[in-house]
C-alpha cells in the first residue's frame, strides 16, 4: 500500500542521478536508501557495502541467479 509523504526538495533532486544510474525511479531510489539506511541502524556491526552485497544477494537469490557452494 503506498502512503503519501512529504519530502525535502533536497533530498528528491540529491535521489535523481542514483536513481537515473540504477534505473530505478526516484522514489524507489528513496526506498533502496531507507531500506539500507534501516539495515545498518539494524546491524551496527556490519559495514555498509557488506548490507549492500547481503541484500544484492537476497535479491539474486529470489530470481534464480545463485548457485550453492560446497565448503569441502
Amino acid at each position: 500500500m503506498a502512503v503519501a509523504i512529504k519530502l525535502s526538495y533536497e533530498l528528491v533532486e540529491a535521489a535523481k542521478p542514483y536513481a537515473a544510474a540504477e534505473h530505478r525511479s526516484v522514489p524507489r531510489q528513496i526506498e533502496h536508501w531507507a531500506r539500507i539506511g534501516k539495515a545498518v541502524t539494524d546491524n551496527p556491526d556490519m559495514t555498509p557495502r557488506l548490507i549492500q552485497d547481503t541484500v544484492l544477494s537476497r535479491e539474486e537469490i529470489k530470481v534464480g541467479l545463485a548457485s550453492s557452494y560446497d565448503f569441502d
